[in-house]
């Protein structure tokens, strides 16, 4: 039977998982694909490193013993980052060997670039594990739902700031003491600005919207916003509200472009997204004729991403045995334009604190007015030292509308702070 070797770029946590899946899975590889498979080099920074339970003979911190290779069919790169995986992704492929990636960050910016080379070269380029990590999200996109016209597609697709949100809202935990829980769980990286910040997510956004809507977006079109500023006091709002605050990449394809975000949400605890906790995923998908579906799962962690990783290499080995690598490409073959974000519409959660007078409610209601901002529900509760805590939800505004009344406002003596502004779903 033929046999079907693999160069594997990076033994991380993501690599290493993949690693053992290959060899727990050696028997029964043949009876699912057609062929046996075989790791014939791993790359890796450091040989020095004791790695227990790997075969050190197949260490090499040379990429030309990968590339040259000629045997080697399918590069599974797992190493992350933008450079040198663009470099070692485009060799790969322009040399006619099957690529596997977990790595957004490179797909979110050059993704158009690197399935074009796979395109002309007939080869396969498989990412599943870039998005949502083990939940199948890129295959259902590209494949299972491809007799759909899909119109929006949202999801919680970072697993840290979930978390924090959980913990935030089930606990009474501030922002910092549920970082600190994150961190301390393996959950948060040391540095985690990407994850708090909203660029991972906002990443995984760009992919999705790119074969959802079959056209381009980039993470440079992607509007980003994290959570930082979420505070308990906004969590006990949003209590009252029967709802839950998210951290929400959303995308839509609209008449008028591709609206494409991620910021905190509040959502009705209705809402399917709204019981996904901890550390998992979910994505939510509206279709034309499939109506919703959603998936849920394991976003992030050693086996659960070489999951993703290894159903890939299972459907390259297939369609390598069966001659018929390159079947699937880049799916863009519209130029549809991305939206500009002041252009989008959002209802809006505003809390902010105002003097306790008469008329100070009618002249913000004035302003909001002015700048075509409709106002929905008016809360207030707190009253210290004269200074009344207002909440304010609106209808569905423009974001440039609402930037403009809150410009307003911030110009008022008698609103002293603006300490939230959360959009509501």
């Amino acid at each position: 039977m033929r046999t079907v070797k693999i160069g594997l770029l990076g033994l991380g946590t993501v690599g290493g998982g993949v690693y053992k899946l290959i060899e727990r899975q050696k028997e029964e590889m043949a009876d699912k694909t057609g062929a046996n498979v075989e790791i014939a080099g791993i790359l890796v920074h450091n040989l020095n490193k004791k790695r227990e339970g790997v075969d050190e003979n197949l260490l090499t911190d040379r990429w030309e013993d990968i590339i040259g290779n000629d045997e080697i069919e399918i590069i599974i790169e797992v190493m992350g980052g933008v450079e040198p995986a663009r470099t070692m992704i485009g060799e790969a492929l322009r040399a006619g060997k099957n690529v596997v990636t977990a790595n957004k960050d490179l797909l979110a910016v050059y993704g158009e670039e690197l399935l074009a080379i796979a395109e002309e070269r007939k080869v396969d380029l498989m990412f599943e594990a870039a998005v949502a990590g083990g939940i199948p999200i890129m295959r259902p996109l590209r494949q299972c739902l491809a007799g759909n016209e899909i119109s929006e597609v949202m999801g919680i697709v970072n697993g840290t700031t979930n978390y924090i949100l959980t913990k935030m809202f089930e606990k009474g935990m501030s922002f910092e003491e549920a970082l600190g829980k994150a961190t301390e769980l393996g959950y948060a990286e040391a540095d985690p600005t990407a994850d708090i910040e909203g660029l991972d997510a906002g990443r995984k956004v760009a992919i999705m919207a790119s074969s959802a809507f079959h056209s381009r977006v980039v993470f440079d079109e992607v509007h980003v916003e994290g959570i930082t500023k979420i505070t308990a006091q906004d969590i006990k709002y949003a209590k009252e509200f029967d709802s839950v605050i998210k951290l929400i990449g959303i995308a839509r394809n609209t008449p008028e472009g591709v609206e494409a975000c991620v910021y905190p949400m509040l959502l009705s605890e209705e809402h399917p997204l709204a019981s996904v906790r901890n550390s998992f995923n979910g994505v939510f998908v509206h279709g034309d004729a499939v109506d919703d579906v959603m998936f849920y799962g394991r976003g992030a962690g050693e086996f659960p991403t070489a999951s993703a990783v290894m159903g890939d290499v299972i459907d390259v080995v297939r369609n390598t045995v069966c001659g018929c690598t390159g079947r699937i490409t880049c799916t863009c073959y519209r130029d549809t334009p991305v939206k500009k974000f002041d252009d989008i519409r959002n209802k809006f959660f505003l809390r902010m604190q105002v003097d306790n007078q008469p008329g100070v409610l009618a002249s913000i209601a004035s302003v909001f007015g002015a700048h075509k901002v409709s106002i929905n529900k008016v809360v207030q509760k707190i009253v210290t030292d004269g200074i009344a805590e207002l909440v304010i939800v609106t209808d569905a505004v423009k974001e440039y509308h609402m930037q403009n009344a809150l410009d307003h406002l911030l110009c008022m003596k008698t609103v002293k702070e603006i300490s939230s502004v959360i959009r509501e779903y």
